[in-house]
């Protein structure tokens, strides 16, 4: 944590140096003094398993185009999505919340696949409104619970990306997790929706091997040639 932003980028570049590696994940956020981007940029793309490299994401935002890796949360919620055979192509789509982490990615990756994509953020009019119309809902703003019961179409797929400790005397840790979406409300009119805990996060990390293992195939057919 006060470790000065040189001695990151030191890491980062002996581990883009090393052939035994073949992944590189920098855990988020970063302390204030080390610059988010510096850090990110500097990562190989052939081992950016986060997906976050801006040549990764701009391939992604690109039809036609290919990314090496695809951010693992949006990934693991379009692998849910298809896993259950939930329709994409043609529904409307909504994504609460825009970050480079989630938001954006989950909602290019939805459009890829031919859904009428949404972005709902703190500066949207009507989002209730606007959500309520979605077939499917992507919620990932980072406040517990803000999705209501009331914000969900009869028969959506819902899937909660959220992950918010809120106050709970009756818990022994005094607090309980919940996600983005009021699940209780919205688990009554949904036709499928993911829990929290348990539903994205272990997604999440079972797509991070999948791109670690994909980075480790990268490695070896290159060797190969």
């Amino acid at each position: 944590e006060h470790r000065p932003e040189e001695d990151v980028l030191k890491v980062v570049q002996g581990y883009n140096a090393d052939p035994q590696v073949h992944g590189i994940l920098v855990q988020l956020p970063l302390p204030k003094h080390i610059n988010e981007k510096t850090i990110l940029d500097a990562i190989s793309i052939e081992k950016d398993v986060d997906g976050f490299h801006p040549q990764n994401i701009g391939c992604l935002a690109m039809r036609g185009r290919d990314p090496l890796f695809v951010p693992c949360t949006p990934k693991g919620c379009i692998e849910l999505l298809e896993r259950y055979k939930i329709p994409i192509a043609g529904k409307r789509a909504v994504v609460v919340g825009r970050s480079n982490i989630v938001g954006l990615p989950a909602a290019l990756l939805l459009q890829n696949r031919d859904a009428t994509v949404t972005m709902v953020h703190s500066r949207t009019p009507n989002a209730e409104k606007i959500c309520a119309e979605a077939d499917i809902v992507v919620a990932a703003c980072g406040k517990a619970e803000m999705v209501q019961g009331s914000w969900i179409k009869p028969g959506a797929a819902v899937i909660d990306v959220g992950i918010n400790a809120v106050n709970d005397p009756s818990s022994k840790k005094g607090y309980r997790l919940v996600g983005d979406v009021a699940y209780e409300e919205a688990a009554e009119k949904a036709a499928y929706i993911t829990p929290v805990p348990g539903g994205v996060g272990p997604m999440t990390i079972a797509m991070l091997l999948r791109n670690t293992l994909e980075g480790a195939k990268h490695t070896l057919k290159a060797r190969k040639h």
